[in-house]
């Protein structure tokens, strides 16, 4: 799926709208997408694929850098790209276990990629 290469490569851009004077222009990646919010969707997410690594009080981190820990939705948004490459890609390679279905792959670039409102 060529999709993601792209859409991982624009995420810091195609979460807003932009604005080109008289019209807004939203990526075409998202125009379709879903409503995928954090309560639909991404804290079972997080909490079942990332936090077993990714969490201040994870027991064992099995090597998971310090920097990168998934508490709050903040620290989330703050590593969007990063999730997106690792685990969101047609290889992923996070979680180590086997990455994650195509399925939840769509719906974490509509929440990440596409932006939530309010998030």
């Amino acid at each position: 799926m060529r999709i993601w290469s792209i859409a991982i490569l624009g995420v810091a851009c195609s979460a807003d709208p932009v604005d080109t004077g008289d019209t807004v222009e939203i990526d075409p990646l998202c125009e379709d997408a879903q409503l995928v919010t954090y309560n639909n969707f991404g804290k079972s997410f997080i909490t079942h694929s990332c936090q077993g690594c990714h969490s201040s009080d994870a027991i064992n981190r099995f090597n998971a850098p310090e920097d990168v820990t998934f508490d709050d939705l903040d620290q989330v948004w703050d590593q969007a790209a990063v999730i997106l490459a690792v685990a969101g890609s047609d290889t992923p390679t996070m979680p180590p276990q086997g990455g994650v279905s195509e399925d939840d792959r769509t719906k974490l670039f509509w929440w990440l990629g596409c932006g939530e409102v309010g998030r």
